[in-house]
């Protein structure tokens, strides 16, 4: 079997510090390699990988600002498919620009939907609905408008994670900083609790960050860490108290909640999108639906155990799990 990953290009696959598509793409890429399948990586020049990689791109637009990001994305997904034919299956993790190749060539092409950006690309999905093989990376994000061969969570990869058995005495805001992602909220949450807060992530928002985060960060209580790589990310996140994840969308995923339970580190998240399916609600963590719900979990974490956290994480959620879950999807497709 010879598959092509075609990854984002905005960040390196995997991604230096932020890049959750590429990550995911870099965590199927090596562990598909590991079971001794042929694989070809579609990404940036720059990217580290095991596999064959090809590339149009010296690297991330996201990242050196010289490059026209449409002329980018152009190049890139034309060096797959106009090579198509060499491969038995095509993994599109780059949303729906791919899919207007569907028609064009005759390689199966499994495209993992990453979530919806906006109701305004679910045309493009519905006209290749028979054309392409689509995965869900939760049941709570599946359109009803669109058929899905399976639901793959998304893996992480834990040799990059520790487990620690006794978490520190902060809690921690771990993700990119924009209104959805609710920094504010656990901000708010923290000084209601009398707890002190870490921020660390992408700022997406300038004006969001300058006017709702940055007044509330004293260097004390409220900390900001800036935009951290894997080996901050394992130690932030395995000395946590709890992650605060207080979203105000319906989160497809969330590869920072995997990634703290991975570590012990037990997670308390409103009740929104995928949130459900990710957190065992008062083992692994809390399901709130409001602040001064999560001020009652944030007194109530010590209750909840950190082994039990790093069982349900390792059982679920990691890329050896993901793997086999999408060799599955390409012998369904392959054996019609």
């Amino acid at each position: 079997m010879k598959v092509a990953i075609l990854a984002p290009i905005a960040w390196r696959t995997p991604p230096r510090k932020y890049g959750p598509w590429e990550q995911v793409a870099s965590n199927l890429t090596e562990g598909l390699l590991k079971q001794g399948i042929d694989v070809t990586l579609f990404a940036t020049a720059d990217s580290l990988t095991n596999a064959q990689l090809r590339y149009s791109s010296p690297t991330g637009y996201a990242e050196d600002s010289t490059l026209d990001p449409k002329v980018e994305e152009c190049l890139h997904i034309s060096e797959l498919m106009e090579n198509a034919a060499d491969f038995d299956i095509i993994h599109n993790h780059f949303d729906f620009l791919p899919l207007t190749y569907a028609k064009l060539i005759n390689t199966p092409m499994v495209t993992t939907i990453h979530g919806f950006s906006s109701p305004k690309i679910i045309p493009v999905y519905k006209k290749y609905n028979k054309h392409s093989f689509y995965v869900a990376i939760s049941n709570s994000d599946r359109s009803s408008e669109l058929d899905y061969i399976a639901t793959v969570y998304n893996g992480i990869d834990t040799s990059q994670l520790q487990f620690s058995a006794i978490g520190g005495d902060y809690l921690l805001y771990f993700g990119r900083i924009h209104p959805e992602k609710g920094a504010h909220l656990a901000i708010r949450a923290a000084k209601l609790a009398g707890k002190r807060l870490l921020l660390a992530g992408l700022i997406q928002d300038q004006l969001y960050f300058t006017e709702q985060v940055l007044p509330h960060i004293d260097n004390d209580q409220i900390q900001y860490l800036g935009n951290v790589g894997p080996a901050d990310r394992n130690n932030l996140l395995r000395g946590a108290s709890a992650l605060l994840h207080l979203i105000e969308f319906e989160e497809p995923f969330g590869l920072s909640v995997a990634e703290a339970m991975a570590c012990g580190t037990p997670v308390i998240a409103m009740n929104k999108g995928a949130m459900p399916e990710l957190i065992r609600d008062g083992i692994t963590g809390f399901l709130v639906s409001d602040v001064p719900e999560a001020v009652q979990a944030i007194h109530r974490i010590h209750n909840l155990g950190r082994d039990r956290c790093y069982h349900w994480a390792t059982s679920r959620f990691t890329k050896e799990k993901m793997t086999e879950d999408y060799i599955t999807v390409y012998r369904r497709i392959l054996d019609g």
